[in-house]
């Protein structure tokens, strides 16, 4: 497929940010909330269908196949106007008010180690997880509540003459959750170690086939991957960084080196603090670190005088500042952060995801100072910091 001459750019762009090499600017993108693009387009007076990616012209977007154990379509088992209650192909009981944000999790079906070793997973390979459209949790389940997603492929061709594409894959603990709950996560870690590393490495087998088997229904249209895994809140991680070690590194590990194969680079989305296992993420070669809670003490500043051009990072900008502060607050973060895009390495992105109470005024403001002062050579003002080069 033909791509758009700002697309080239765009991947070029992209590609050196992620190879520390400065390129013309920094890139831009990020993930947002339904209801912060509804009041986007009410404030900017947009058209209700405006594409914030299209008329921002941002630098990357992420696309996610069906990544459900169980390929089938949701089981409704309440709905009114205002809520939905579904059983998913992650045997999860899941409710969604359609006025929240995020959905909340009543129960699993998996709710004994016993259920847990005697789960099983469809195929990785299964053509409907790529070709076909159909109910699946994580695209359908999260911010807002959709049926019947397109075929995941045909959003991929849609993206790839405008924006650099990249996939997606759960890694082994981003699965277990949903299928367990995170309460039993934890529990079962400590009552069940062996047995949960036996389920872990089960999972770390599929999201590598899922991983194979999305590159090639890609057909060569995809610029990078995506790994998903919070194991992380805002103080540390959910439980030890040994067990985490010895039991889910080396499936990523995995994803990451067979990305590397195909020549993709891998951002890894990790929420929380990671500060325990970030060299981890560093030795096992993660491209970048996404998203970079400021709510969980992360500085990507700090991060860069720490690592160096080890790793590039992704994101940090926080959104609680952003929904805030007035313009000088917002120029000052801004430039702070940019300090750690000196000799490449850095995507500027929010914290997590921009949420409703930033303001669609805010967010232009910084986009609009992020694509001027973020032109190289970098011009940080009364901001720079002279030890960062």
């Amino acid at each position: 497929m033909q791509r758009s001459e700002a697309c080239r750019a765009k991947l070029n762009r992209m590609n050196q940010a992620l190879r520390h090499q400065e390129p013309d600017r920094v890139p831009v993108s990020d993930f947002f909330w339904g209801s912060f693009l509804k009041r986007w387009r009410e404030e900017l007076g947009l058209a209700p269908d405006t594409d914030i990616y299209r008329y921002y012209d941002l630098d990357w977007q992420v696309t996610t196949p069906n990544m459900d154990p169980h390929i089938k379509p949701f089981e409704v088992l309440h709905e009114t106007e205002h809520e939905v209650v579904v059983r998913t192909g992650f045997e999860a009981v899941i409710r969604k008010r359609l006025d929240l944000p995020m959905p909340a999790f009543l129960r699993f079906e998996t709710d004994t180690i016993e259920k847990l070793e005697a789960f099983h997973f469809d195929d990785p390979w299964d053509s409907r997880r790529f070709f076909c459209s159909g109910d699946n949790q994580i695209a359908g389940v999260g911010d807002s509540f959709a049926r019947n997603s397109p075929p995941w492929v045909e959003t991929v061709k849609s993206l790839h003459p405008d924006f650099p594409v990249y996939g997606s894959v759960c890694e082994a603990h981003e699965s277990l959750w949903r299928i367990v709950g995170s309460e039993n996560v934890m529990l079962w870690i400590g009552l069940y170690p062996d047995r949960i590393a036996r389920f872990v490495e089960r999972l770390s087998e599929f999201a590598l086939e899922l991983a194979k088997a999305q590159i090639r229904a890609a057909g060569g249209l995809l610029d990078g991957m995506v790994v998903w895994g919070d194991v992380a809140y805002k103080r540390g991680l959910f439980f030890s960084p040994d067990y985490w070690r010895k039991y889910f590194k080396p499936g990523v590990k995995a994803i990451v080196d067979l990305c590397h194969e195909r020549g993709l680079p891998v951002i890894y989305h990790g929420c929380g603090n990671v500060n325990r296992i970030f060299e981890d993420f560093i030795e096992i070669g993660v491209d970048a670190y996404n998203p970079l809670e400021a709510k969980a003490g992360l500085d990507v500043v700090d991060l860069r005088r720490r690592f160096g051009h080890r790793i590039a990072f992704c994101g940090n900008m926080d959104v609680v500042a952003w929904a805030r502060g007035g313009r000088e607050e917002l120029r000052r973060a801004v430039l702070m952060r940019l300090n750690a895009a000196k000799g490449g390495g850095y995507i500027f992105q929010s914290d997590h995801s921009v949420p409703s109470d930033v303001s669609g005024e805010s967010y232009d403001y910084v986009v609009r100072l992020v694509r001027e002062q973020g032109r190289y050579p970098l011009r940080l003002d009364e901001f720079d910091l002279p030890d960062l080069q």
